[in-house]
């Protein structure tokens, strides 16, 4: 990257737990996929798609975005980006979907990948949650409360963006660093106060009636995620990458052109309700965009969100970890 690396430091202990853990997450979290149907021709390339839930896997087969391809895939999924940016660290997956937070966090733990694609999205749905019988109203309810919420997540970022615009400092708040399932579960059973998540889990939470928002990211995000690929797969796979990414921004706007049917897919290919799939797919309003100045002025704000918290240690000079060559194309 260009960047001087020696100048980034995380919290020793957390900077080790982070890429200690990058290949067994990998090896554990990741479950390996082949399409169906590809035949897999000695000498074609292979893309090692990391994806979330939700993400983008469901959105290219529901658009029929994986038709005609070149190359084959091998899928791995995740239930975050904290264990996806492991396996982008650890090389167990060439590129994968990360929002700005999570990407900081990796990047300050010195995983080499760039951010090659951009989207920006309603932030509503990354959110404090509790439960629907909680007494607490605003954020500044959470002092001394206890938050469930991913190390490095956006759930994290949309923790500590809430208590600190409310006047409240990061220790004021019992952060858990639980994964969405154990948090969710945490936060039904009682053990914690709140829990910060993202979509399609704060949709899935509301329809299920399990959960409240409490406080929304609207106003305190800037709403963007990134498609990011390892450096090694931007040299060795770079056209690959150009024509996946194409392909998904392409799904992505058949997506709106036919609501009903992509909320019905998604439902369908990740096994959550129907009315939560279309709940969560339409508050986005999910765009991909052109990696411009303001996309790199706000991911620059977001690093020195966290290096003014603490997260990290050492400013974070953003600008090198974009790649703008790839571009989107509707």
């Amino acid at each position: 990257m260009n960047m001087d690396r020696s100048r980034i430091r995380m919290n020793h202990s957390s900077r080790r737990q982070f890429l200690a853990r990058g290949t067994a997450a990998a090896a554990a979290v990741a479950s390996s996929i082949a399409l169906p149907g590809m035949v897999y021709a000695q000498g074609r390339p292979v893309l090692k798609a990391g994806d979330q839930k939700g993400g983008l896997r469901a959105l290219l087969e529901a658009a029929g975005g994986l038709e005609g391809l070149g190359y084959d895939i091998q899928w791995s999924e995740f239930p975050a980006a904290a264990p996806l940016a492991e396996a982008l660290n650890a090389a167990a997956v060439d590129s994968g979907p990360i929002g700005d937070a999570p990407l900081i966090f990796a990047l300050a733990a010195g995983t080499r990948v760039k951010a090659i694609g951009a989207n920006r999205s309603d932030s509503y749905g990354t959110a404090v949650l509790v439960r629907p019988d909680s007494t607490l109203k605003t954020a500044a309810d959470l002092k001394g409360k206890s938050v469930a919420t991913n190390r490095g997540s956006i759930g994290h970022y949309v923790t500590l963006k809430a208590i600190t615009s409310a006047g409240l400092k990061p220790e004021d708040v019992n952060l858990r660093f639980l994964a969405p399932a154990d948090a969710k579960l945490a936060l039904t059973q009682g053990s914690v106060d709140a829990w910060a998540t993202w979509e399609p889990y704060t949709a899935l939470a509301e329809v299920s009636k399990h959960a409240r928002v409490l406080v929304s990211g609207r106003g305190l995000l800037p709403g963007l995620s990134y498609l990011a690929a390892t450096d090694s797969a931007i040299a060795a796979k770079r056209p690959v990458l150009q024509d996946f990414l194409q392909r998904v921004v392409k799904a992505q706007l058949w997506s709106y052109r036919n609501v009903d049917a992509y909320s019905a897919a998604l439902a369908r290919i990740i096994g959550i309700p129907p009315e939560a799939a279309k709940l969560q797919f339409e508050r986005r309003q999910q765009k991909w965009v052109a990696i411009d100045a303001q996309v790199i002025a706000d991911q620059q704000g977001t690093a020195d969100f966290y290096r003014q918290v603490g997260l990290i240690k050492q400013p974070l000079d953003v600008k090198g970890t974009f790649d703008t060559g790839f571009g989107v194309a509707g």
